[in-house]
């Protein structure tokens, strides 16, 4: 597809980037994308995505930003601090996380401010890469749902599949990087919350969550052409 104008500004750095960086992945893989008409086309909104490779946002971010969409991604606080690697995330515009606070709203400040902001804030609800045996999306941590609760904005889910055939997961290099593997990016109706408006609750949140997830489930299972587990893996860290 022909790339659409940005319709969000981008730092410096960031439309550097995108200029270094899609003419790449353009080159080295082949893109089947679809749903591009779900994304909003004003206002700010959240893309919930499946996480398999450690390059799953570079594939998400070349689909949303051929869309006209700057993504900004959700990373750990702790990241920030890192002195080379915190000043680039800075100057990118991403989003701190501040994960173990008790405060879940606190939590997710910056990422509300974000979306509030009419920016396309990007989160893996997972959390990590998936465990599942069969890589399909796993039970999810409800920050999502949180974010959407508290925002009220659009949750967009986003599922991909293929990155895996390029970077395998927890894998250090790339295989076939000139085989142009097809990277299947797939986005989907805005999640239904409606009812659940105006609540903040854990168990609204969770609820929220997991209908996020039944919605990137069911993308995932049309990209594949594949039935998805009755119920989804659940990963427990210290097991």
């Amino acid at each position: 597809m022909k790339p659409q104008p940005l319709r969000t500004k981008a730092p410096l750095l960031y439309r550097g980037v995108i200029a270094t960086v899609r003419p790449l992945l353009t080159r080295v893989t082949r893109q089947d994308w679809s749903g591009g008409e779900h994304l909003p086309q004003s206002g700010g909104f959240i893309v919930a995505g499946n996480h398999i490779s450690e390059i799953d946002p570079f594939m998400v971010a070349h689909f949303l930003v051929n869309h006209g969409h700057v993504p900004k991604f959700l990373a750990k606080a702790g990241l920030f601090d890192v002195p080379a690697l915190g000043k680039a995330l800075h100057m990118l515009g991403q989003v701190p996380v501040h994960r173990g606070t008790r405060d879940a709203s606190a939590a997710l400040g910056a990422a509300a401010e974000a979306v509030e902001g009419g920016d396309c804030v990007v989160i893996m609800p997972e959390g990590t890469l998936s465990r599942d045996p069969g890589l399909w999306p796993m039970k999810a941590k409800n920050g999502v749902g949180r974010l959407a609760l508290m925002t009220g904005a659009p949750v967009i889910p986003v599922a991909q599949w293929g990155v895996q055939r390029l970077l395998a997961p927890y894998a250090r290099r790339p295989t076939g990087l000139f085989s142009r593997h097809v990277m299947h990016v797939k986005a989907g109706p805005a999640v239904d919350l409606s009812d659940l408006a105006g609540r903040t609750d854990a168990q609204a949140a969770t609820e929220a969550t997991d209908r996020v997830m039944t919605a990137l489930t069911g993308l995932l299972a049309d990209i594949r052409g594949e039935e998805p587990p009755a119920t989804p893996f659940v990963w427990k860290k210290d097991a």
